[in-house]
This record gives structure tokens, C-alpha cells and sequence, in this order.
């Protein structure tokens, strides 16, 4: 058990001289106690050895020193583990408790510093000698002696845990050394401070310590004063308030009248009651509205409250559209605004007769996923007009901060909901379409990963209960239906793919454009350019026409700026007065429009040795591209251009390797690469190009080029290639092809393996292209390559069939 000093100040006396101390003294270790001479030192006596020293001590003399221990946990100290510096005194009264622990009170007589260490056991003893005051009376010890004692005298006054009763004592101390341990001893400094008083033996040195500490410790104290009065202050003046504004209540009740302010708090009562909202949102809105209620208008939090209370009871909790369950009518609906998009179509349908059959089924999560132009916001509207719901829509892309999806906190200043509650709020239903458009897009930076904070958002079994950070409690967004968009789904985080259905938008071919055209863009045009049907006519032919020479896209975007600048040169015309009806043909449209800007080259290109047509798919849709390969004498060497990528450079080595291995069967000088440097060249130089689908195409390239037989200028390819000659199937198929047939080529050479991705392509597209599916590299050199007289090396013919299509369903040629 610890030793310790207890009741300290109320036993403090004047000094009492004492004695010569003994040479070798029994020592007791204290504990977070620094004993002074000229006290009387109550202790609490429990170590083994430290009651073997007192019992040592009461056969002699009764001296005893005491020093502190330097740790206080330290059980059995030696003679290093104690500060040197220490009191001896005599034991004046002992009395043995009945837990077995000793209390002892002791006079304490003088300093003493430990020399040496006499022995251990049983009980520590320290040879030691006596400390005498270093004293020298002078004005300035004088000084100091005043000093200390009105310091005491303000810090006694100001404390109250220092009793009245020190000042009766302090006036009976005459000795300045004496004057600065009673001080010391009844001050509340930590250990090593005391300790430090006891070691300092200039007189003069000790005072200065103990004012600077009395000054010290009257500052903290009238802080802590100050602070207290402060409190008092704001609380009576809070108390006072109340009590004035319950009068003031009382007498306008009495008096019928009401002030602004509580006729706000009665009107936000009432909506809240309105509102309906779940149990946890109407209990934190009761807890503000009485926070409300109790703070003064004046008050900064007063505004942030109010805002928040606004926020609670303005989202739609409770209010929801009836859905419109006639599938006949939604199909209608549907086929009147959009052209095509059959599975998206279909989709929807689905979606109508479950919740026609269960009405509390969950919103789907859909994401619409294709190319610029293909109507994939325009398609969100259209389905909430045939659900007969609420559409918001909000735009992902370039979104940084989770902040703009779950909103701030409202400790931060113009904090607001996500836009999430938002958009809920701008709708009024808790049961709307909800578009988030541009999903790929969303960025991430140090505030924070958007795509992760829908994760709750986009997932049936969590969005129950979404909690957005200003408001704080949960939100049911399962009734909402969501449909994200996306040019690519690369993009998106995997957890987040995880938890949409993804209907892939493909681009439309030449056919689709023209009737979207006459069907939806023309009729909104001429409506914008204030013209009619009896002033403006477009021929079928001139739509054709601006769609395949000046526009190279899978939507239909620039089909409607092209469109629409005929109407405003048009619109102008008739404007300055000339009203006879113009119509659109492919002779008076360049007149129109400029010069046509794409061509049909895809004959002239190929027609050379070398030159190839491949096909590639962006973010975009499908496009075709060219490989372009050359042979220079030189030494073996292999050069590459037009941006490609790594991917793309290995499957050009690859293709290199692949012809050099089949150079005699081809009938090609097998040391050609010795004294020949090949260049393989990708047009469109300023845009990168990437990925392992141009291998069949590379191969095809350097063939020809060996070979001098061109490829054929109605074919194009695409396919992986392996070292061994393998074709391996590729993606974006669909896209493919489209690109393919909007360029007028009439074969295909697609991966065996592919054959089943063609359900995907229109009829009409299967029906004017030739597919030819191969497994390996022979057989796409046979298709492609000419033989020396210009004819096409023979093949085998292979009519192209649909997976799960029967022969005959085929369209004969």
C-alpha cells in the first residue's frame, strides 16, 4: 500500500527546531508525497520493509527519514530509484489499523541528503547528512518574504479548496526559508515541483520559485473565476429570458393576439403533423421544432435549425403517383416517342405487368448503355410519361464530391441535402422516375468517391433506408424507379455494375435514321423554325444523303443539326418574302449545306496491296478503320504509327511473326525481313487506337502487302489472332457491323465464335451483308486476298446463320 500524506495543510505548524540527525537513518519511501521541514506529516504505513523501519525507529530514537519515490508504482525502490533529497523527523504518535497498515504521524525537523546506501534488508538505510539554508538577510530576502505572503493571502481568497485557517499559521512563520516550505507544502504543484523547493537551499532562490509559482497559479485563478462568473451570467440571463417570454406567452393567449414568430412555430407544427413522415424523421423533427421553440431568433443556430426543420418537412415521406397499369396505352406511349429500342421497350412492359400483379414490387435499377445521339435521356422521359410518374434528372458527369450525392453536414455553413432528397423534393413524389445521367463520368479526388456513395442508392435491399448526411435520418427510395446512362460501362466501378441491369442502346443504321427523321426530327425542326409541311418537304433521297455524306455517327445528333440548318437557310429565305414551298433533294442540297464531307473510299483504298479495312468500335459506335503496311529495303526493322497502343503494337509483332512462319506457303521469298524494313501505319493519326481485335486485320495487311495481291475492297474483318493462327473472338459486334454496313461493305469476316453475337444485329443488316466465320488465319487468306489476275482466291461459299434461327428464315439474294 502507498505511503501518503493526508490532511497535510490543517496539520501544517510553525517551525519546530530539531536536532542533530543520525549518520545512518531507517528510510521510508513516500509516494506522491513531499515532505517539508517544520510539518507534522500524517502517514498511511503498508510496504513490509517501510513498517520494519519504523519499527527499527521506535527502539531508538524515533528518527526516521523520508524521501520520495521518483516512480510511484515501484515497489521495493533502492537507493537510485528515490530523489537524494529528503526530511528526517520524529515519530510522534503510531496507530496500526485493522486492514494491517500503520498510521504514524511525524514531526518533520530538517533536511537531509542521502550519501550512500548503508544496506537493504530488512528496511532500506541511507547514510545521510544534514542540509543546511543557504540564508543571508538583506532587503531583497525581505522583499520576497512580503511577496509570498500577499500572493498566498490573494491566492487563499480567490481558491477555495485553501482553507481561511492558513493565513492564522502563515503570520506565526518568521524564518523566509520556513516562510517558502509552508507555502510550498500547501500549494497544488505536482511532485517534481515540490521536490524541487526541498532540493533548493539558497534562501533567496527558494522565495523567487515559490512567487513564481504563486504567480502562476493567481493567473490560472482569476481565469477560472472569470470563466465562472461568465457562466453565472449567461444562465441567469437565460433564466430570465425564459421566464419573460412564458409572461409574454401568457398575455397574448390572454389577449388573442400571437407574434410572428409563434405563429412560424405553430405552422411548422402542423406540417410536420402533415407530412406523415416515418417515425425516426417525425421524432428528430419534434426534437428540433423544441430547440426551435426555446432559442432566440437573434441566434446564428436559429436560421441552420429552421432551414433544417423546412428541408424535413418539404421531401415527399408519404406522397406517391399512381402508377398507369394500362400496358396497351404505356405501349403506345413508347412506339409514338421512340423508334425501335425493342428491348428497352419490352423491358419496361415487364416491369408494368409485375406491378400490375404486385403492387409493392421494388423499383428496378436500369442503365441504359450506348453511344452519343441514341436517345437514351429523351427514352427515361418517355417511361415516365407512360408510368405516369414524376422524371427528374440529374447529371453525374464531372460530379467530384460525395458531398453532391449525400448531401453536408450541417455543421458546415449553406450545408444542403444530396442531390438525391433533391431531386425527391423537386418532384414531390417519393416514387419518380430518376434519371442520373452520365454515370461513366462521375470523377473522384480528395473529397471524396461519388461512384461509392451510390452503392446505398443503386441497391434494392439498402436504398429502404438511405441516410442522407444533412438530413440526417432514413429515406425510403425503394418506390423510385432508377435509370442511369452511360456511353461505355468500363468506366463504372465493378460493386457498382454489380447492382444495375444494363440494356445495351446500339447505333441505328441508314433505314432507322430516315424514318426517325421524317418521323420525329423533321416535324420538330420545322416547328422550332417556325415553318410548316406546306413551305418545307425533305425527298427520302435527300435524307439519305445527308446521312451518308455529312454525317459519320451512330446516334442521330448531327442528323438534327444538319436537318435544322436547312430549315434556318429555308426560314431565312421566307422571311425575306419569297413563301413558294422548297423542296429537299439530293441535287439542290449542296447548295444547302456545303460540299459533301465523307465519302465512300473504301474502294479506292483497298484497292493498292497492303491496305485493309478493319473495323474497331469506340465509345461512339462502330467505325471502320484502315491498316496501311509498306516495305522499304533496309535492315530488319519494324515500324509503327497512327497512335496505337500497347496492345495493339504486340498484335502488329505478332502478325509479323505469324507471316514470317507462313512465308513459303505463301509464296514469299522467306528471307524478305532480312533485307526489308516494314512500316505499318494506322490512319487518323491524332486519335489513339487500342486493343487486340486488329489482329486478323494486321496479318491480312502484311500478307498483301508480301504477296502484291490487294484485298478485296468489299470486305472488312476483325477477329484476335494467335501465334499459331488461331482466330479468337472479339467484343462490340454489333457495333461492328453497323459500322460495316453504313460504310457499303458486302462481307464480313467475323470469328467463328461470334456467330452467336449476330442475333443482336438488325434483319435487314444481316440480310444485305455476306458473313464469312473462320477459326483460323488460312482461311481468312483465302477469303481476302486476290489471286495474281485480280480474281479472289476461291473459297468455299458459307451462307451466314443466326444462332437459334433456322436456314430457311435466311433472305434469299
Amino acid at each position: 500500500m502507498a505511503e501518503d500524506q493526508a490532511n497535510q495543510s490543517d496539520e501544517t505548524l510553525p517551525v519546530v527546531e530539531g536536532g542533530q540527525s543520525p549518520t545512518i537513518l531507517g528510510i521510508v519511501p513516500l509516494r506522491n508525497v513531499v515532505v517539508f521541514p517544520g510539518m507534522l506529516a500524517p502517514l498511511t504505513i503498508g510496504r513490509e520493509r517501510s513498517l520494519a523501519a519504523v519499527d527499527n525507529a521506535l527502539l531508538s530514537d524515533k528518527t526516521i527519514g523520508l524521501f520520495t519515490q521518483k516512480d510511484p508504482e515501484n515497489e521495493d525502490p533502492g537507493f537510485d530509484d528515490i530523489y537524494h533529497v529528503g526530511s528526517a523527523g520524529k515519530i510522534l504518535k503510531m496507530l496500526k489499523l485493522p486492514d494491517g497498515n500503520v498510521s504514524a504521524l511525524v514531526q518533520i525537523s530538517e533536511r537531509i541528503r542521502a550519501v550512500n546506501l548503508h544496506s537493504h534488508d530488512p528496511f532500506l538505510k541511507f547514510e545521510t547528512e544534514r542540509c543546511e539554508d543557504v540564508y543571508e538577510e538583506s532587503k531583497e530576502t525581505e522583499a520576497l518574504s512580503k511577496n509570498v505572503i500577499n500572493q498566498f493571502h490573494k491566492l487563499i481568497s480567490q481558491s477555495p479548496s485553501l482553507p481561511d485557517e492558513l493565513v492564522v499559521t502563515l503570520v506565526n512563520v518568521e524564518d523566509p526559508g520556513r516562510l517558502a516550505d509552508f507555502v510550498a507544502a500547501n500549494l497544488g504543484i505536482d511532485v517534481p515541483e515540490k521536490q524541487d523547493i526541498v532540493e533548493t537551499l539558497n534562501v533567496q532562490d527558494r522565495l523567487r520559485k515559490v512567487v513564481k509559482m504563486l504567480g502562476r497559479l493567481n493567473e490560472v485563478a482569476e481565469i477560472e473565476s472569470k470563466i465562472q462568473q461568465q457562466v453565472h451570467d449567461e444562465f441567469g440571463r437565460a433564466q430570465r429570458e425564459m421566464v419573460l417570454r412564458q409572461q409574454m406567452k401568457a398575455i397574448q393567449e390572454e389577449l388573442g393576439e400571437a407574434d410572428a414568430r409563434t405563429i412560424e412555430i405553430a405552422e411548422l407544427k402542423k406540417r410536420i403533423d402533415e407530412a406523415k413522415m416515418s417515425e425516426a424523421a417525425e421524432k428528430a423533427a419534434l426534437y428540433e421544432l423544441d430547440r426551435l421553440e426555446k432559442m432566440h431568433p437573434g441566434a446564428p443556430e436559429y436560421t441552420v435549425s429552421r432551414t433544417y426543420l423546412e428541408w424535413l418537412v418539404s421531401l415527399p415521406w408519404s406522397v406517391s403517383t399512381e402508377d398507369n397499369l394500362d400496358i396497351d396505352a404505356a405501349k403506345r406511349q413508347l412506339d409514338n416517342d421512340h423508334y425501335d429500342l425493342d428491348k428497352v421497350k419490352d423491358r419496361i412492359i415487364e416491369f408494368l405487368a409485375v406491378r400490375k400483379l404486385k403492387s409493392d414490387t421494388k423499383g428496378p435499377i436500369l442503365c441504359f448503355v450506348g453511344p452519343p445521339g441514341v436517345g437514351k435521356t429523351s427514352l427515361g422521359r418517355s417511361i415516365a410519361e407512360s408510368l405516369g410518374r414524376q422524371f427528374v434528372r440529374i447529371s453525374l458527369g464531372g460530379i467530384r464530391d460525395e458531398a453532391e450525392i449525400r448531401g453536408h453536414r450541417r455543421t458546415y455553413i449553406g450545408a444542403l441535402p444530396g442531390r438525391i432528397l433533391q431531386g425527391l423534393k423537386k418532384a414531390g413524389t417519393n416514387n419518380p422516375v430518376f434519371m442520373l445521367d452520365e454515370i461513366d463520368k462521375v470523377g473522384t479526388d480528395f473529397r471524396g468517391d461519388p461512384s461509392s456513395a451510390l452503392l446505398e442508392v443503386l441497391d434494392p435491399e439498402q436504398n429502404n433506408s438511405f441516410s442522407d448526411h444533412y438530413v440526417d435520418v432514413p429515406f425510403d427510395l425503394s418506390k423510385v424507379m432508377f435509370i442511369a446512362t452511360a456511353n461505355i460501362s468500363l468506366p463504372i466501378p465493378p460493386a457498382l455494375r454489380d447492382r444495375m441491369e444494363f440494356l445495351e442502346l446500339p447505333g441505328y443504321v441508314a433505314e432507322e435514321k430516315v424514318h426517325i427523321a421524317r418521323k420525329y426530327l423533321i416535324p420538330r425542326q420545322l416547328s422550332e423554325n417556325g415553318l410548316s409541311g406546306k413551305l418545307l418537304a425533305f425527298d427520302k433521297a435527300a435524307i439519305q444523303t445527308i446521312i451518308r455524306r455529312y454525317t459519320r455517327e451512330a446516334g442521330v445528333r448531327n442528323l438534327e443539326r444538319e436537318i435544322a440548318t436547312v430549315c434556318r437557310k429555308v426560314a431565312r429565305s421566307v422571311a425575306g418574302g419569297n413563301k413558294r414551298k422548297r423542296r429537299i433533294t439530293p441535287r439542290n442540297l449542296s447548295k444547302l449545306l456545303g460540299p459533301a464531307k465523307f465519302f465512300a473510299e473504301v474502294a479506292e483504298r483497298t484497292a493498292e496491296p497492303g491496305v485493309v479495312t478493319g473495323l474497331a468500335w469506340t465509345q461512339d459506335g462502330g467505325e471502320i478503320l484502315f491498316v496501311e503496311s509498306a516495305c522499304v529495303p533496309g535492315k530488319k526493322s519494324l515500324t509503327l504509327t497512327g497512335q496505337l497502343g500497347d496492345v495493339m503494337k504486340e498484335s502488329v509483332q505478332a502478325a509479323l511473326t505469324l507471316v514470317r512462319g507462313r512465308a513459303k506457303k505463301l509464296g514469299i521469298d522467306e528471307r524478305f525481313f532480312e533485307q526489308s524494313d516494314i512500316h505499318v501505319h494506322v490512319p487518323a493519326g491524332a486519335i489513339p487506337k487500342d486493343g487486340p481485335s486488329a489482329g486478323v486485320t494486321m496479318v491480312v495487311s502484311l500478307s498483301s502487302l508480301l504477296t502484291k495481291r490487294p484485298v478485296r475492297p468489299d470486305l472488312a474483318m476483325t477477329g484476335e489472332v494467335t501465334l499459331r493462327g488461331k482466330v479468337l473472338p472479339v467484343g462490340g459486334i454489333k457495333e461492328k457491323v453497323l459500322a460495316a454496313h453504313r460504310a457499303g461493305i458486302k462481307t464480313v469476316i467475323l470469328p467463328e465464335k461470334n456467330r452467336k453475337d449476330l442475333v443482336d444485329v438488325p434483319a435487314n443488316v444481316r440480310a444485305d451483308i455476306r458473313f464469312r466465320f473462320v477459326n483460323t488465319i488460312d482461311t481468312v487468306l483465302r477469303t481476302a486476298l486476290k489471286d495474281d489476275a485480280g480474281r479472289k482466291v476461291p473459297a468455299k461459299p458459307r451462307r451466314a446463320r443466326v444462332a437459334g434461327k433456322p436456314r430457311t428464315a435466311a433472305k434469299k439474294r
